[in-house]
């Protein structure tokens, strides 16, 4: 029979992954790989999610298996849970054993449900910013130790600030997006209307305000229509 290989080495992956995640510009790419590190390093983990603050509500992002974000889902319509208190309350969050745990009955009937025994959340953040929660689930009780505790708050933070730099690359690249395109949307109108740089920019500023409709969103439909050859009426 082979030996079993040994377990990857939590120095090494934490090393590797920051090296990737420092290059990392997509914000997907990001969540994807720090939900792979977090299984392969993080002792006692076998399925892992980042719950993320959206607005006013918290969504599901990159999760390992359904049933991750089945739970996240959850508690993010219960609006209680520990990855929603990891996130709110600033705090680590553990759980041994999901039988025993009072704080969150009808979360913990739920992991239970779908064969989670125990989970471990961190809070993600940055300074001044509240990004998420990374969670762990195990599939048996007490699975996670001082050790797990130790290795997922140093993944966390490297994920905290892989997280927050793709995402202001995200805003960056479309705000440079939403730039060329109202650029485009103003040499299309200068052409056609015989209007300057500023007229064509007021027009389109104005006709955004009468149809209470977003400044880039008017600037689309100008350059959609001027692509298929049609003329806005």
């Amino acid at each position: 029979m082979p030996e079993k290989p040994p377990p990857p080495d939590p120095t090494q992956v934490l090393g590797d992954l920051a090296i990737e995640l420092q290059g990392q510009t997509d914000i997907e790419a990001t969540l994807q790989a720090i939900i792979e590190g977090a299984v392969a390093i993080v002792p006692g983990t076998c399925w892992a999610g980042i719950s993320m603050i959206k607005g006013d509500h918290i969504e599901s992002r990159a999760p390992s298996d359904p049933l991750v974000a089945e739970l996240d889902n959850a508690q993010a319509t219960l609006n209680e849970g520990p990855c929603v208190s990891a996130l709110r309350e600033h705090h680590t969050v553990l759980i041994g054993d999901m039988a025993s745990e009072t704080r969150w009955p009808r979360f913990t009937q739920a992991a239970i449900d779908r064969g989670v025994q125990s989970l471990l959340a961190f809070q993600l953040f940055v300074r001044h910013e509240n990004l998420g929660a990374l969670n762990l689930y195990g599939e048996q009780t007490n699975v996670f130790s001082d050790d797990s505790i130790f290795v997922g708050e140093v993944l966390a933070q490297h994920a905290s600030v892989a997280i927050a730099g793709a995402t202001a690359e995200s805003h960056f690249q479309a705000a440079l997006a939403s730039r060329d395109t109202i650029g485009q949307a103003k040499g299309i109108l200068m052409h056609r209307e015989n209007l300057s740089s500023l007229q064509a920019f007021q027009l389109l500023l104005k006709t955004s305000q009468r149809a209470n409709i977003k400044l880039i969103d008017i600037a689309r439909f100008v350059v959609d229509q001027h692509e298929s050859g049609l003329r806005p009426t």
